[in-house]
C-alpha cells in the first residue's frame, strides 16, 4: 500500500507518484501549484495569448474542433467558443462515477496542465485543486468517454463546475448545482480564456487515475491471493515441495519466484504440511495448487508491465495542440488513450486468471471426493446443513463475470465525429471493467479465505504454520468458525471488509515479516 500522505502535495510540473494520487483521491489530502509551475503556465499562456489575438489560426483557439477544424472563428467569440466547447462536450448518461475516479481525474487534470505544455493559466489549475480541497466533486456520468481525444466528456463534466455549471456532490455528499458549492467555498467561477476549455478537457486521465487506483488495490490483492493460496494448500494437505527455490529458479519469471518465496515461507514450520511428509500416496498436487505461482506470479508481472505503463503517463503533458519548450503550438495525437487501454485490459486479464484459480481450490475444499477428509462443503452435518455450498456459487458468478470482463475493450474501435476520429482507443471502457474485475477478485479472495479458514478449524488437532495461523486468527476475530448453517452473506462481507483493509495482510506479516 502506499504510504500516506500527512502534507500538502506540490504539483512541480513535473511527475508525481501513484501515492500522491490515491491521497488527493481518496484520503482527501490537498494539493498546490509550485512556483516553477505557475511560471510555466504563464508562459505558455502568453504564447497561446498572442496566438489567439493574430490571425493565424491554431486548432481549438481559433477554430472549431474536430471534424470542424477548418471552420475559422473570429476573435471577438473565441471565449464563447471555449465555453460552448465544455457544455457541448459535457454529454455524459447514466448513473455517477464514484467520487474517488472523478477526484483522480481531476487531479490529474491539473498536473498535466501544470507542466505548462496546454497554455492554460495557473488560476486553471488553481481551481480544480480548490474544489478537490474543499471536497466538491463533479457529478459525472458513467457514459461518454471513448478514450479518443481523451475522456471528452467525463472531463467535459468537470470543466462545467469550474465556469459554476452544473451538479457537484458537496462535502456532505448532496448533490447541488456547482454555483451555489463554489459560493459556499469562496471559490470563484473561472471565465475560460484562449483554449482552455479544450486544455480541460483532452486527456486520459480519467482512463488514467482508474488504471492508477486499480494498481493500488492490486498491490494488496496479490499478495493476499499467495495467502489464501497457502492456506488452502495446507487445507487440502498440499505439499509445499514444489514451491522450492531449486525448481522454481529453473524458469527465471520475477513474479513467480516471489509468489513460490511467499507461499514457502506461509507454509514453513506447518504441522498440517509435516503430517503427510512421508508415506503419502500422492505423487502431485492439482494445478490449482501446485501452479499457484505460477499464475498468481504471472499476475504480478503484468502488474510490474502496467505499473511501467502508467509511471510513464505520469510524467506525459497529454493534451491537443500541445505548446512546445521554443515557443511553437503543433498538433500531435498524445491524447489517444491506446497505452493505458491496452495496459488496463492487460490488468484485467491477469486479475482475472487470479480469482479463476482461486475458485478451483475453494471447489476442491468443499468435494468430499478431492479434499482428502474434510466433510462435504465443510459441514459436520450434510444435509440438513449446506454449509459453504453457495459460497462457492457466488464466487463462481464472479469469476465468470470476470472472465466476460476479460475480453478486451481496446480491440473495439468505433469511429465518431464525421471520421474525423476514426480510431479509437476504448480506454474509459477497459477502466471501468477493469474497477469490476478488481472488486470481484477482492469478493473472490474473501469466499476463498472463508472456505480455507474453516476447512484449517477441521483439521483440529493439527494446526497449520505461523504465517497461515495469522491469517487465520484475523479472520476468527470477525467471522466465526465451523457450525450449524447459519446466515452467510454477512459473514462473507466481513470477510471482504478484511481483504480489502489489508487486515489479514497485516497480520501475517506481523508474525512471519513481509510479503514479497
Amino acid at each position: 500500500m502506499a504510504a500516506m500522505h500527512t502534507a500538502t502535495i506540490e504539483l512541480t510540473g513535473d511527475r508525481v507518484e501513484r501515492g500522491d494520487v490515491v491521497a488527493v483521491a481518496r484520503h482527501g489530502v490537498p494539493a498546490r501549484l509550485s512556483a516553477e509551475a505557475r511560471a510555466a503556465m504563464e508562459e505558455s499562456a502568453a504564447i497561446l495569448g498572442r496566438l489567439a489575438a493574430s490571425d493565424e489560426p491554431v486548432y481549438g483557439v481559433s477554430t472549431g474542433f474536430g471534424s470542424l477544424a477548418g471552420t475559422w472563428i473570429p476573435a471577438e467569440r473565441r471565449e464563447e467558443l471555449q465555453r460552448s466547447l465544455i457544455r457541448s462536450h459535457a454529454a455524459g448518461m447514466g448513473p455517477p462515477v464514484e467520487r474517488e475516479v472523478v477526484r483522480a481525474m481531476m487531479f490529474l487534470r491539473a498536473r498535466s496542465l501544470a507542466m505548462g505544455r496546454s497554455g492554460a493559466r495557473p488560476v486553471v489549475a488553481d481551481t480544480m485543486l480548490a474544489l478537490l480541497a474543499a471536497g466538491i466533486d463533479p457529478v459525472v456520468p458513467e457514459h461518454g468517454s471513448l478514450g479518443a481525444s481523451g475522456d471528452l466528456a467525463p472531463l467535459a463534466h468537470c470543466g462545467l463546475a469550474l465556469i459554476g455549471e452544473g451538479e457537484v456532490c458537496d462535502p456532505g455528499g448532496e448533490r447541488v448545482p456547482a454555483g451555489d458549492a463554489l459560493a459556499a467555498a469562496g471559490i470563484e467561477p473561472i471565465t475560460l480564456t484562449a483554449k482552455e476549455g479544450l486544455a480541460l478537457i483532452n486527456g486520459t486521465d480519467g482512463i488514467l487515475g482508474m488504471l492508477l487506483l486499480a494498481l493500488e488495490d492490486l498491490a494488496l490483492l496479490f499478495r493476499t491471493a499467495d495467502v489464501t493460496a497457502a492456506m488452502s494448500t495446507e487445507a487440502l494437505l498440499g505439499t509445499d515441495r514444489a514451491f522450492a527455490p531449486e525448481l522454481v529458479t529453473m524458469r527465471p519469471q520475477p513474479g513467480q519466484a516471489l509468489s513460490a518465496a511467499n507461499l514457502a515461507r506461509l507454509l514453513a514450520e506447518s504441522p498440517i504440511v509435516a503430517s503427510h511428509r512421508h508415506d503419502d500416496p500422492r505423487v502431485q498436487d492439482a494445478y490449482s495448487i501446485r501452479c499457484a505461482p505460477q499464475v498468481n506470479g504471472a499476475a504480478r508481472d503484468t502488474w510490474k508491465h502496467v505499473e511501467g505503463v502508467a509511471s510513464a503517463e505520469l510524467r506525459s503533458a497529454i493534451d491537443n495542440p500541445v505548446v512546445l519548450p521554443d515557443g511553437r503550438v503543433e498538433s500531435c495525437g498524445n491524447f489517444h488513450g491506446a497505452p493505458v487501454a491496452l495496459a488496463c485490459d492487460f490488468l484485467a486479464m491477469a486479475a482475472a486468471e487470479v480469482g479463476a484459480i482461486a475458485e478451483r481450490r475453494t471447489d476442491r475444499m468443499l468435494d468430499p471426493a478431492r479434499s482428502y477428509g474434510l466433510p462435504p462443503f465443510l459441514t459436520e452435518d450434510a444435509g440438513v446443513n449446506s454449509g459453504l455450498m453457495l459460497a462457492q456459487y457466488t464466487q463462481a458468478a464472479m469469476v465468470a463475470e470476470n472472465r466476460r470482463l476479460a475480453v478486451p475493450a481496446s480491440t473495439d474501435s468505433l469511429p465518431t465525429s464525421a471520421m474525423q476520429e476514426d480510431h479509437v482507443s476504448m480506454g474509459w471502457g477497459a477502466a471501468r471493467k477493469l474497477r469490476t474485475v478488481v472488486g470481484n477478485l477482492r469478493r473472490i479472495l474473501a469466499v476463498e479465505l472463508t472456505c480455507a479458514a474453516r476447512a484449517l478449524d477441521l483439521r483440529a488437532p493439527l494446526v497449520p504454520g505461523p504465517g497461515t495461523a495469522a491469517a487465520l486468527a484475523a479472520v476468527r476475530a470477525a467471522v466465526p468458525g465451523p457450525g450449524p448453517d447459519r446466515h452467510l452473506a454477512p459473514e462473507l462481507a466481513d470477510a471482504e471488509a478484511l481483504v480489502a483493509s489489508g487486515a489479514v495482510l497485516e497480520a501475517v506479516e506481523s508474525a512471519i515479516g513481509a510479503l514479497e
